[in-house]
């Protein structure tokens, strides 16, 4: 549905440890980096997507973190595709989309990627030509808000 993964009214905050209006008033939070997946990393089937609804919500400055093996001969490659719009991104048609990391570099500490702008950001992994996007969940969208300090 439209609203998954967009962190509007989500009563769950994995990254934080608590829930949506459940900040003390007084409370300033800083960025938080955020592992994409959690402990499952960034693999074929799993549903990121459900992923980015139960940890929502997200916000402005937080890091995204792509951690994903390099490919080898036991392992099959992942990238890190930004899609342009959402009809893109609902039909995982990469042609308009951008390549923001490679099948090597969610190795080590894996790739970074911070929400800078007040915009829904549409990823999904670009391997076999949208294959692990249609079929193997790689893909989920997030909509940043801002972190009000009080």
């Amino acid at each position: 549905g439209w609203g998954r993964g967009w962190g509007w009214g989500s009563s769950k905050s994995n990254h934080t440890g608590q829930g949506f209006n459940k900040h003390p008033l007084n409370e300033t939070q800083g960025p938080k980096k955020i592992i994409v997946g959690g402990s499952e990393n960034w693999h074929f089937s799993f549903n990121y997507s459900d992923w980015a609804f139960n940890n929502a919500p997200f916000y402005f400055n937080d890091t995204l973190v792509f951690n994903y093996d390099p490919p080898s001969n036991t392992t099959f490659p992942h990238s890190v595709y930004l899609f342009s719009d959402r009809w893109s991104y609902l039909n995982c048609d990469l042609k308009r989309a951008k390549m923001v990391a490679n099948a090597t570099q969610g190795g080590g500490e894996g790739f970074e990627f911070v929400l800078k702008r007040w915009t829904p950001y549409y990823f999904a992994c670009g391997e076999r030509n949208g294959f692990h996007c249609k079929v193997g969940g790689m893909r989920f969208m997030v909509m940043p808000l801002f972190r009000w300090h009080y």
